[in-house]
């Protein structure tokens, strides 16, 4: 086996790479709302905190009760608890990352958890 996994995401309205990379500590996803569009619950997380990266589009997020607005080159992160749904803005559509991680699970980062 592999120590890495490659997979090509072309477009469509959710795809989720899980299962195409083999994730072990995170899951994530590219997603694309049409103009005026938005996903269709509210919704909020036992443990996974999420981050949010807007790469098109512009639009906004409902963060409990609180409207937050978005365009290209945003990166927002949720706290687990809290509830959120997004919206496309009603003249273009938006295109995001979400990358889901247990909160408080980062044990080491760039520097610090590199092998030299």
């Amino acid at each position: 086996m592999k120590p890495f996994n490659k997979t090509h995401v072309t477009g469509g309205a959710r795809t989720e790479l899980h299962d195409a990379l083999e994730l072990t500590g995170a899951e994530i996803s590219v997603n694309e709302l049409p103009a005026g569009a938005c996903v269709p619950f509210v919704h909020a997380h036992r443990q996974n905190e999420e981050i949010y990266a807007i790469l098109d589009g512009a639009g906004r997020m409902t963060l409990d009760g609180e409207t937050v607005e978005l365009q290209a080159g945003d990166w927002v992160r949720v706290s687990p608890a809290a509830k959120r749904q997004i919206f496309a803005s009603p003249e273009v559509g938006i295109r995001y990352l979400c990358i889901q991680v247990k909160a408080g699970s980062l044990g080491g980062y760039t520097a610090a958890d590199a092998i030299l």
